[in-house]
């Protein structure tokens, strides 16, 4: 699992409205000074995620690796992964991490389990019986995965969730060749009050000795080789597993109910795809269709004193710089000839000049239904 069920999904303006902050809560590149935080922030991850392991040497090169992809010079998709961190300047901490897998397989494949039907059929006993399977599947190895997001709780449910869980889309917004035209996110499956995967207890405990937690160590640490040489390669029937399996699949984590939720209001849709450890649901959604990347819009900035700035929406600004890449929340204030108001204390946060054009999104998000992709139905 990589990342943090309702018929109607709220709308976000709580979330939104909420700008607690919100000057001073900035997402920047990772950098090797943020590796203490990073450390604890995967230790304290609710559930402990794969992509995100509290192991000091795999964290180090994790920032590492970002660093370089910032300096690279990339005209398609490869195995850069972009690392984040969301700062709270007044606090002085950081408070957050997200990454960008660029192509989620690109180094080891990128298995997932595929919700299927199989037909089972006799003319002569007059018979027709469909049967619910999941099939192992690397389909999803080709996409750029949104990953490994861990935030304080004392964060949780305000505008500094949203800013950090979508400022990645304003990065991939201004470096579109950077990533696949398909973004997943994957997220923490249902674990029961033990702690322990109802689904893992079912299907993984038969091919492996671990227990769920470290299985989900050892594939956030290891190559994760290891899963096609032991997990059945054929389709794992459903009606075999126990109740309690069944009922965990494409079933989210509770601690990451909301962010399900916003996801689902940013465009991404269910896909038939679930996690091959803990069956936690698979989003997918294409990139032009996300309502971050469809909304946004450049403005040059107008500096303007805090005391003059009039009240408007909240909004993601984000400056244009790829290894100096800075984003925060702040008013969608318009002037009559279309720039964008901001402080000096903002400005200078997002390192602009008065003149310079900054990426915009509205931070609300609408109202969806919660539904599979129909394109995979």
């Amino acid at each position: 699992m990589t990342e943090q069920s309702m018929s109607a999904i709220p709308g976000r303006q709580s979330a939104g409205a909420d700008v607690r902050g919100g000057g001073n809560l900035l997402v920047r590149p990772a950098q090797s000074a943020d590796l203490a935080a990073l450390e604890r922030l995967a230790g304290n991850a609710t559930p402990k995620l794969t992509n995100l392991p509290a192991h000091r040497d795999r964290l180090e090169e994790r920032i590492a690796r970002s660093a370089r992809a910032m300096e690279r010079n990339v005209d398609f998709p490869g195995d850069e992964t972009y690392t984040f961190v969301l700062e709270d300047l007044d606090r002085g901490e950081i408070v957050g991490t997200a990454s960008i897998r660029a192509q989620a397989g690109a180094q080891d494949v990128y298995y997932t389990y595929r919700q299927e039907t199989l037909i089972h059929a006799s003319q002569q006993l007059n018979l027709r019986h469909e049967v619910q399977t999941l099939s192992l599947s690397h389909e999803m190895s080709e996409v750029s995965l949104l990953c490994a997001l861990s935030l304080d709780s004392r964060y949780r449910g305000t505008s500094a969730a949203t800013l950090l869980r979508r400022a990645r889309l304003m990065f991939i917004a201004q470096y579109p060749e950077r990533f696949a035209d398909t973004l997943g996110v994957a997220f923490p499956g249902y674990l029961d009050d033990a702690g322990e995967s109802p689904f893992w207890a079912s299907v993984g405990r038969h091919f492996f000795k671990q227990s769920y937690h470290e299985i989900n160590l050892m594939a956030g640490v290891r190559s994760k080789s290891f899963i096609a040489e032991v997990m059945p390669q054929f389709p794992l029937y459903l009606p075999l597993l126990t109740p309690q399996a069944r009922a965990a699949i494409g079933r989210e984590h509770v601690a990451h109910e909301q962010a399900l939720g916003e996801m689902l209001g940013e465009g991404f849709v269910r896909s038939r795809h679930v996690d091959i450890f803990d069956a936690g649901p698979v989003l997918r959604a294409e990139r032009a269709r996300l309502r971050t990347l469809s909304h946004c819009g450049w403005h040059p900035v107008r500096i303007r004193p805090e005391d003059s700035l009039p009240d408007a929406e909240p909004a993601m600004v984000a400056n244009q710089q790829l290894g100096g890449f800075r984003c925060t929340v702040a008013r969608y204030a318009l002037t009559p000839t279309g720039q964008l108001m901001l402080s000096p204390m903002q400005a200078d946060l997002l390192g602009v000049e008065e003149g310079r054009a900054v990426l915009v999104a509205p931070l609300a998000l609408p109202e969806v239904e919660d539904a599979l992709d129909e394109g995979e139905l």
